[in-house]
């Protein structure tokens, strides 16, 4: 019979590697005012009320927690739906993901997990970008 692995063998997930739920969500809010403050990408929260800036922001903390593999649940559509018709091109991924980057930079979240997180949200890509753009 084969023993448990020690905790030391166990290794902690994204989510608690980057520090949990309150990192998380800190780094949604500071990519979130990187979104909004870049020119190219501000046009995606134009006309948005402020209850649906706080919904849209509480769904990405959500998703972002669960994709890292923490205890919360993403109850919001697939990105394929929720980015339908908004005219997402590689350009705009691009700025999109360098926002990202920053934040990560600037909580100062080590490279093997600021690589991990940002390949976890690559793989949205085909879902987000519209085709031909």
């Amino acid at each position: 019979m084969s023993q448990p692995a020690s905790p030391e063998q166990t290794e902690k997930s994204l989510y608690h590697r980057i520090g949990g739920y309150d990192a998380v969500a800190a780094i949604v809010d500071d990519f979130l005012a990187r979104h909004r403050a870049n020119p190219q990408l501000a046009r995606f929260g134009a006309g948005r009320s402020a209850d649906s800036r706080r919904r849209g922001r509480q769904m990405l903390v959500d998703q972002m927690a669960e994709l890292c593999g923490g205890p919360c649940f993403y109850i919001g559509r697939d990105m394929k739906t929720s980015h339908a018709g908004l005219g997402i091109d590689a350009s705009d991924w691009q700025a999109s993901q360098k926002c990202l980057a920053e934040s990560l930079d600037h909580f100062e979240v080590p490279q093997r997990e600021k690589e991990e997180l940002l390949a976890i949200v690559e793989r949205m890509k085909a879902e987000i970008v519209e085709s031909g753009k």
